[in-house]
C-alpha cells in the first residue's frame, strides 16, 4: 500500500513537471502564429477604435498579425463570453471596457461570466472622461445655474444616455446623487439618437463621451457643464471638472479600455503580452489618434488592472444599488 502511494505520488509529480515544462515551452515560443483580438461591439465605436489602433503596433512587436474581430450584441457580453470560453493560450484576446466587464453582471445576474474572475488582465490601455452637456435652449450658463434649476424643478429636467446601465447612465445617476437633484433619465438606443434629440431641443441634458460631445460644444451648439473625472481633460482644459463644484465633490467616473486574455492563460504569456502592450502604447501615432478622441494612454501591470476593475466594479455597484437601476 505504501509503495503504491509512493508510485502514485511520483507519477503525479512527473505529470505536473511535464505540464509545467509544456507550459514553459509554449510560453517561450509564443506567439508562433497570428492572434485574434475580439472587440465586443460593432465597428466604428470607441472600443473598436482603441482595439484597432492598439492592434497595429502590438502586431509589430509580437511579430505576428493581430486580426480584429467584431463580435457585437447584448451590450458587449456576447463577444466577451466568446473570449472567456476560448482556449487560454494567448491567441484570443479581448479589448474590453467597463460596460461588459464591471457593469453587466451587476444589472443581469444571468450573464454567463464574471468579469473579475473569468478573464486574465493584461494591461489598462486608456481612460477618458464623460461630459455633462446641455442643449442651447436650457436656461443655465453655469453648473451652479443648472443645479439651482434642477432643485427648483425636481423631476422636470431630463438627461439622455445611450442606454440603461451604460457608464454614461451611471455617471448621470452619480451626479444626481452627489448633487441632491432629481433629473429624469431618458435612455436611448445609442449615442447618435440621444445627441440628435439633445441638439434638437427635445431633451435638456446628456452625459456623453467627450469625443462625441466636444465638437458640438466647440461649435456653440451645446453647453458644457463639466467632465466627469476628477481632473480636467487635456483635450478640453477650459471645461471644469464637475468635482470642482462644492456640491459635486467626489464625482470621479470615466470610461476605460483594457486588454484581456482568458483566465488560466499561462502567466508567462500574460507577462509577455503585458510587456509588449506597454511598449506599443508608446507609439506616437497611437497616442495622437487616441488623444484626438480625448482618450489618455494608461498602461498598467496585470495586477494593477485587476485591482482597478475591482474598484471600478464596487463603484458601479454602489450606484446601481443606490439608484435601484434594473434592466427593463
Amino acid at each position: 500500500m505504501i509503495l503504491r502511494k509512493r508510485r502514485l505520488i511520483a507519477q503525479a509529480g512527473a505529470g505536473m513537471a511535464l505540464a509545467i515544462a509544456a507550459a514553459l515551452g509554449a510560453a517561450q515560443s509564443y506567439p508562433a502564429r497570428s492572434l485574434v483580438m475580439v472587440v465586443p461591439y460593432a465597428p466604428g465605436g470607441a472600443v473598436d477604435l482603441v482595439g484597432r489602433v492598439t492592434a497595429a503596433p502590438l502586431s509589430e512587436r509580437l511579430g505576428h498579425n493581430i486580426a480584429v474581430e467584431n463580435v457585437g450584441g447584448a451590450s458587449g457580453t456576447i463577444g466577451t463570453a466568446k473570449v472567456v470560453g476560448a482556449r487560454p493560450d494567448g491567441y484570443t484576446l479581448l479589448m474590453g471596457s467597463g460596460s461588459e466587464i464591471s457593469i453587466a453582471k451587476l444589472l443581469n445576474p444571468n450573464v454567463s461570466y464574471d468579469g473579475e474572475r473569468d478573464l486574465a488582465p493584461v494591461s489598462l490601455v486608456g481612460t477618458a472622461p464623460m461630459l455633462l452637456v446641455g442643449g442651447s435652449k436650457l436656461k443655465a450658463g453655469t453648473l451652479d445655474d443648472l443645479l439651482a434649476i434642477a432643485r427648483a424643478r425636481p423631476g422636470q429636467l431630463t438627461y439622455a444616455s445611450p442606454g440603461i446601465g451604460s457608464p454614461l447612465h451611471l455617471a448621470g445617476e452619480l451626479v444626481k446623487m452627489r448633487g441632491g437633484v432629481d433629473i429624469a433619465h431618458v435612455p436611448y438606443k445609442g449615442s447618435g439618437p440621444a445627441m440628435t434629440d439633445l441638439l434638437g431641443g427635445q431633451i435638456d441634458l446628456a452625459v456623453a463621451a467627450i469625443s462625441t460631445a466636444l465638437p458640438h460644444v466647440n461649435s456653440g451648439k451645446l453647453k458644457a457643464f463639466g467632465v466627469t473625472e476628477a481632473k480636467r481633460s487635456p483635450v478640453a482644459p477650459n471645461i471644469p471638472a464637475l468635482a470642482e463644484n462644492k456640491s459635486l465633490q467626489g464625482v470621479d467616473i470615466g470610461v476605460w479600455y483594457g486588454l484581456f486574455a482568458p483566465a488560466k492563460t499561462p502567466a508567462a504569456i500574460v507577462e509577455r503580452l503585458h510587456k509588449e502592450v506597454v511598449e506599443a502604447l508608446k507609439n506616437t501615432k497611437l497616442a495622437a489618434t487616441l488623444g484626438e478622441q480625448g482618450i489618455s494612454i494608461a498602461g498598467s501591470t496585470p495586477a494593477e488592472l485587476r485591482q482597478f476593475i475591482r474598484n471600478d466594479t464596487e463603484k458601479y455597484r454602489k450606484i446601481v444599488q443606490s439608484a435601484n437601476i434594473r434592466l427593463e
